[in-house]
């Protein structure tokens, strides 16, 4: 038996209302360039959008002119999708809460989450949508998820609740004297202030 690898996020679909809403949404408050246009090739009723979300994949809507633009989300059912985040860079992060005020878009101001923020608002059928804005830039040739993997362990190493930024801040450093080789002989925390 053998594992179908998936490598990343080829692209998420979702099922929209009228096109000019989806344009709106997507491109209009969330900044995705709206790319390409083209039948949902299995609904002739439906056209599919193509959005850029900032890293070269795709965020598709399929759309009806007849279906109206409805906050229809109740709870979500097991199996559901509870949200989408989105990154941010931290200075665009920083102005969210300004901008979604400006809009009048309802939202749930910043949330700490340890190693990152995060704010939530629902786009116009009721989805919940996050921008979140890591609190770290992981070593050049790692990602994200290294990182977050070493603090992970660190956390649970130290009995500590959730993640928080001593423990990126450690994962960091760990990843780096592993992952970067040195000519010194000895790589721990020194104080040269202390000689004479």
């Amino acid at each position: 038996m053998r594992k179908l690898q998936s490598q990343g996020v080829h692209h998420i679909t979702l099922m929209g209302a009228d096109r000019q809403t989806s344009i709106d949404f997507w491109e209009g408050v969330l900044g995705m360039p709206f790319v390409f246009e083209q039948p949902n090739l299995d609904n002739p009723d439906e056209s599919h959008l193509y959005f850029d979300p900032g890293d070269g994949r795709l965020i598709t809507i399929f759309t009806n002119e007849s279906r109206a633009a409805e906050r229809m989300r109740g709870t979500t059912p097991t199996g559901g999708v509870h949200h989408i985040a989105f990154s941010v860079s931290r200075v665009t992060f920083l102005q969210a809460v300004e901008r979604l005020d400006e809009r009048r878009i309802v939202h749930s101001g910043v949330k700490d989450r340890g190693f990152m923020d995060s704010i939530y608002f629902k786009d116009p059928l009721g989805l919940l949508i996050e921008l979140a804005s890591y609190r770290f830039e992981p070593p050049h040739g790692l990602t994200h998820a290294d990182v977050l993997m070493e603090a992970h362990k660190l956390r649970v190493a130290a009995d500590d609740y959730n993640i928080a930024e001593k423990h990126l801040s450690d994962a960091i450093e760990n990843l780096v004297t592993r992952n970067r080789p040195s000519l010194s002989k000895d790589r721990s925390p020194r104080d040269p202030y202390r000689r004479g």
